[in-house]
């Protein structure tokens, strides 16, 4: 896992922004010159230690710089017959673009972003993984080409802070990030997850991946039988590495199954990370996580935290979001990770997607009632949906993935120039579908792999989540929605779950990773609160005074937290980007 950074000019203060991504590797750090081009790297080493898996990696005249892993690197080689120098998956990438070009793309099972530079054709060709668990930013104006793994590294390069990007700013109240290809900032943008760019002094384009939605003819024990095997082959792939690899482990059904795999797979006992807190219990897993532990007999590992660690967690937080960002939970992950960090560990897995694919939230089947009685009998896709939206602007609730919901009329009255969004993807399915893929081009694509890549990498840590694995994504997308659904929220995960984990773990009332964020916020900073907001907001006239004081009041009262402190997320990085 790494951080990458390049452009197509002589930049005087290259260094100091490959410096500002030293985090993301702090291993290595390397830069290329290239006739008029710098490319740059800083290496987290994982899969062939040795110098020689050092990036910027070049071989006839083919540079790469490369953040990720490629998990079938090895099968890779002797399937396609490549010759190799080096024991490193960076290489791998370097002979399949030499054999297939631009087509070999979705060969790679894995997480990366990477920029290959062609001497011979003098062209840029980067392109980003297919659920974005990696991160890929760039700049395109003025026949300046900058792309980096972190928005800071090209406001170095810039030297200047653009305006902000009111859709993004937008999209960030309605989903807790950007999404799609835009970022805070005007005319920086993201590669889209299951995209590749080109760049030769003009940009393009194209996707090369998106998820195939089908039906397959299984009954519920063969749709077992076929999760269970990709399963445990993703587990087995994503323990690839020549470092130490842990799990996360929040007593919950995702990490410990995810955690129990693992300590079948390992010929040894593998390391278990929980975090819990010192006040507010009722937030606090630490009791079911060491259930877990204790069946699996891991080598457990607890980090309780107070107000105090949260406070200073979150203060730091600023320096490393880039942009306002609202899921709570990369807090206590920036803190557990921090800790793993300090015990050596490089490599740590999760279970993020599985609520996706499993169907792990109520609101999926609150949504599903609705769909239902709204559109008997009728196919519909996305477009059509958000126009019925649209229409019904005052009353239509929007369900987020956190479980609260309010209505686009209630967002109406935060911001005064309300846009509606346009959909990029346009699919016809099912509505149970539709809904799982919404999430992931929206909730996995720009919250969950944001949270989870800066989080760990804060601290370089990589991520890996088994549960995303394309195979197992697509296969249980071509499920039969009613074998999917069952009687109970991951019907087909409990089944199997119940093989490996105690029935108190399996069929516990689910409980999201959270933490009492907002408690401690109010505790800390009272009143300031609002008059930070109510400061900035007199320079931006972003919000309708009154109802931010609504929200704030409900927010003591732990109504509409996610909102509010969207709200003051953006305060916050504005105070400090801008002020």
């Amino acid at each position: 896992m790494c951080g990458i950074i390049g452009c197509n000019y002589k930049a005087n203060n290259f260094i100091k922004a490959i410096d500002l991504i030293t985090h993301r590797g702090p291993d290595n750090k390397s830069i290329l010159s290239i006739n008029d081009n710098l490319l740059g790297h800083t290496r987290l080493s994982i899969i062939d230690l040795d110098e020689e898996a050092n990036q910027p990696m070049e071989f006839d005249n083919i540079v790469i710089v490369f953040n990720g892993e490629i998990y079938n690197y090895k099968e890779l080689i002797k399937e396609h017959n490549l010759k190799v120098v080096t024991r490193s998956d960076t290489e791998v990438i370097i002979r399949l673009y030499q054999k297939y070009k631009y087509d070999f793309l979705n060969y790679l099972n894995g997480m990366f972003s990477f920029c290959i530079y062609d001497k011979n054709k003098k062209n840029f060709f980067c392109a980003r993984d297919r659920f974005g668990k990696k991160p890929f930013f760039y700049y395109n104006k003025n026949k300046k080409f900058i792309f980096a793994s972190e928005i800071k590294a090209i406001l170095k390069l810039l030297d200047f802070t653009p305006d902000i990007n009111n859709d993004a700013l937008i999209e960030f109240f309605r989903f807790s990030s950007p999404i799609y290809d835009n970022s805070i900032y005007k005319d920086i943008k993201k590669l889209p997850a299951g995209y590749y760019l080109t760049y030769d002094g003009n940009l393009k384009i194209k996707k090369y991946y998106d998820i195939t939605i089908s039906d397959h003819d299984l009954n519920e024990k063969k749709a077992i039988e076929k999760i269970e095997e990709l399963f445990f082959d993703s587990v087995r792939m994503r323990l690839n590495s020549d470092v130490e690899v842990a799990t996360f482990l929040s007593g919950g059904i995702d990490s410990s199954l995810v955690s129990s795999i693992y300590s079948k797979l390992s010929n040894k006992k593998i390391n278990t990370y929980s975090i819990g807190y010192d006040e507010y219990k009722n937030y606090c897993e630490l009791d079911y996580a060491k259930i877990v532990s204790k069946h699996i007999n891991s080598n457990h590992n607890e980090m309780i935290i107070s107000k105090k660690d949260f406070i200073e967690c979150f203060e730091n937080m600023f320096d490393m979001i880039d942009e306002p960002f609202g899921d709570t939970a990369i807090i206590p992950t920036m803190m557990l990770s921090k800790k793993i960090n300090k015990d050596g560990i490089k490599v740590v897995l999760s279970g993020e997607g599985s609520d996706e694919i499993f169907l792990g939230y109520d609101n999926y089947f609150k949504m599903l009632e609705y769909f239902n009685n709204n559109f008997k009998n009728e196919t519909f896709n996305l477009t059509k949906e958000w126009e019925y939206k649209r229409r019904k602007i005052e009353n239509e609730p929007i369900f987020y993935s956190t479980g609260e919901t309010f209505t686009n009329g209630q967002l109406e009255l935060i911001l005064k120039n309300f846009k509606n969004l346009n959909l990029p993807y346009n699919i016809n399915t099912t509505p149970l579908k539709q809904m799982n893929y919404f999430d992931f081009k929206y909730w996995i694509e720009n919250v969950l792999m944001t949270k989870i890549d800066r989080a760990t990498m804060r601290y370089s840590l990589e991520a890996r989540a088994p549960f995303l694995d394309y195979r197992l994504v697509e296969l249980l997308f071509s499920i039969n929605d009613n074998i999917k659904m069952g009687n109970t929220n991951k019907h087909l995960l409990k089944k199997i779950a119940s093989k490996y984990l105690p029935k108190e773990i399996v069929y516990r009332r689910k409980k999201g990773f959270s933490s009492p964020f907002m408690e401690w916020l109010f505790d800390e900073y009272k009143d300031k609160l609002l008059d930070d907001i109510l400061e900035v907001n007199k320079i931006t006239n972003f919000f309708k005074e009154e109802f931010v004081r609504f929200l704030y009041n409900e927010a003591k009262e732990n109504r509409f937290k996610q909102h509010f402190y969207n709200i003051y997320i953006f305060t916050r990085w504005y105070k400090k980007i801008y002020l």
